[in-house]
């Protein structure tokens, strides 16, 4: 992922959107770990922190962690107060100083990685979770978040179209090898839940629907990923479904801005993140898609196959946002027509920039 324009203008718009008040009270010369830090939530924290020392002197410390250094972007790799730790979470963390508040957002995303790898993928989220989380302890953090997801709550149960924070949940398969990574933040969450009740530590839970924007790839498996693929490269959408599912689709600073009102304003341990506004079925996000750019003239075409080992084993079932709303006051910006055309425009910025860089070392 590339610094951009648009993850500029985003990185501006959280940190006014959350106030510097509230971020400088509770951040200035603070220490934060962040796990996944080359990854879209990893790489938007790790930005937001970079750009309050340099608006404000904030004298914030960011531990990036890693598990290829190779990822991570320049612009976090070479800030002032960067320390880069390249590790895997789920082996013992052994951190050198204070750490006053950890972000786990280290997990696959892919579902290719999923479905062909749910061990790993379940280790990143149960030995993860538990090595950080005995890390912030050793460590007496002030704040500890944990990036969970919609898939906790499988597929809902008959007659239930919204799941809350408090119940009820839907039904996940333990045996479904692809599940390991629902099972494995369902482990994690009460890992958290438990070292908060019995240890006191400041934890906090965000369930993400679907979330895209500058830091995704493209190349993942999702179908927001494979549609922003051909869009990029000029090629006609392929459905290789009836599209019929539906999900929402939040932009990557909405997110971020509630990540941030959740881990240092918040008073309950975990909220739902998503964009209810944008409730959409997948033929209809392909459909947005290709209005973006009408010139290109790109069609939609369907090439129904089987793609069940990669793909959640649960489709339906919205997440209220009602708590988070009413407790933090947060809504958000995007509508997913202007959400994936800032994504659009940045992936054409990031793959200038990737060409600007070729031809400088072939010369």
């Amino acid at each position: 992922m590339k610094y951009t324009k648009v993850v500029n203008e985003d990185v501006e718009e959280i940190i006014e959107y959350c106030t510097p008040e509230l971020l400088l009270s509770k951040l200035n010369n603070k220490t934060f770990l962040i796990t996944g830090a080359s990854g879209m939530v990893g790489s938007y924290f790790a930005y937001v922190l970079l750009k309050l020392n340099e608006l404000y002197n904030a004298n914030i410390k960011v531990k990036a962690l890693v598990r290829n250094p190779n990822k991570l972007d320049d612009y976090i790799k070479t800030g002032e107060n960067v320390e880069t730790i390249q590790a895997d979470v789920t082996y013992p963390l052994s951190i050198e100083g204070d750490v006053n508040y950890i972000v786990h957002a280290a997990s696959p995303a892919s579902p290719k990685i999923m479905g062909e790898h749910p061990v790993e993928t379940n280790f990143a989220n149960t030995l993860g979770t538990a090595n950080t989380l005995m890390l912030a302890r050793q460590k007496n953090a002030e704040g500890y978040l944990f990036i969970s997801s919609r898939e906790i709550y499988g597929e809902p149960n008959e007659n239930q179209s919204v799941f809350t924070e408090d119940g009820p949940l839907g039904q996940v398969n333990p045996l479904v090898p692809r599940n390991g990574y629902a099972e494995g933040k369902k482990a994690a969450e009460n890992m958290c839940s438990g070292f908060k009740d019995e240890y006191g530590l400041n934890t906090k839970i965000v369930r993400l629907a679907h979330t895209y924007g500058p830091g995704m790839s493209i190349y993942d498996g999702r179908v927001q990923a494979d549609f922003l693929n051909n869009v990029l490269h000029d090629e006609d959408i392929v459905l290789k479904s009836d599209g019929s599912s539906i999900r929402t689709y939040t932009y990557i600073a909405d997110a971020i801005k509630a990540m941030f009102l959740v881990l240092l304003k918040s008073n309950d341990i975990v909220y739902n993140i998503a964009d209810e506004s944008s409730k959409t079925s997948i033929r209809q996000l392909a459909e947005t898609l290709v209005s973006i750019d009408k010139e290109k003239n790109l069609k939609l075409i369907f090439d129904i196959k089987d793609t069940s080992k990669g793909s959640a084993s649960f489709k339906n079932g919205i997440l209220s946002t009602e708590k988070i709303k009413n407790e933090l006051g947060w809504s958000p910006k995007y509508s997913i027509k202007d959400g994936f055309a800032r994504t659009i425009d940045h992936l054409k910025e990031e793959l200038a920039l990737e060409n600007v860089n070729t031809k400088r070392l072939s010369k």
